[in-house]
């Protein structure tokens, strides 16, 4: 019998974790990849190669990062990495950009990811 009391105690303590667990609310932001914010996009603009980076041969990939927030607009745009020149020419194309808000539990939330423009000659 001792036992079965020292089984029963963690058995009751997990039990009890989950019940606050479905309790709780759903977050109101997420991170997701880009692959999941690309396939909510409805709306993108294609960046303008800047000339002083064509003439000068400057190329590479350009990374930001952002927040879709509940109506699909991105805030919180901000470059990683890249050179300034091309980061630009990347956050005034990205800026018009438009998602469908990501839906959780029927409820549209925040959600942060990466994006990442190739500029190549």
């Amino acid at each position: 019998m001792p036992i079965i009391r020292f089984l029963a105690l963690p058995a009751l303590v997990v039990l009890a974790g989950l019940a606050v667990a479905q309790d709780s609310p759903p977050p109101k932001h997420l991170r997701v990849s880009s692959g999941v914010a690309n396939s909510l996009k409805i709306h993108d603009a294609q960046p303008h190669y800047p000339r002083e980076a064509r003439e000068r041969g400057i190329q590479g990939d350009v990374i930001l990062q952002a927040t879709i927030d509940t109506k699909g607009n991105l805030v919180n745009l901000k470059a990683v990495q890249g050179d300034p020149i091309l980061v630009e020419a990347a956050v005034d194309a990205v800026k018009k950009w438009r998602y469908r808000p990501y839906i959780l539990n029927g409820e549209p939330v925040d959600v942060d990811t990466t994006i990442k423009i190739q500029f190549h000659l």
